[in-house]
């Protein structure tokens, strides 16, 4: 799964080398969590993955834009925008920093 963007085949492709379930399998499996989360979504429910983030739907209202090129002033109409919080445990792995847990962990290994 190297290069710049994770696809549905390499989620697949990862349930199917870890888990060990068929190529078939593993698509299913992964289809369905990701309709389940949509679905949720969908529903205006939060979507929280243990150590990884939550995914929430957000109300906009209607506001008054300007078009940067003549300056003209357009309604942009309310709508729902899908919002992402990643947890502090996904933070600090992006970041490359170990939890204190881990450090604490280690130091007395």
């Amino acid at each position: 799964m190297t290069g710049g963007t994770i696809t549905r085949a390499d989620l697949s492709e990862a349930v199917y080398q870890e888990v060990g379930l068929s190529r078939n399998e593993s698509a299913e499996l992964v289809e369905s969590v990701l309709n389940e989360i949509s679905d949720a979504l969908v529903r205006g429910e939060m979507v929280k993955l243990s150590s990884f983030g939550s995914f929430s739907v957000r109300e906009k209202g209607e506001r008054i834009g300007r078009n940067p090129k003549t300056g003209e002033e357009v309604p942009i109409l309310p709508r729902r925008v899908l919002v992402f919080r990643a947890s502090h445990v996904l933070k600090n792995r992006i970041n490359g920093t170990l939890s204190s847990e881990t450090e604490d962990a280690d130091a007395q290994a």
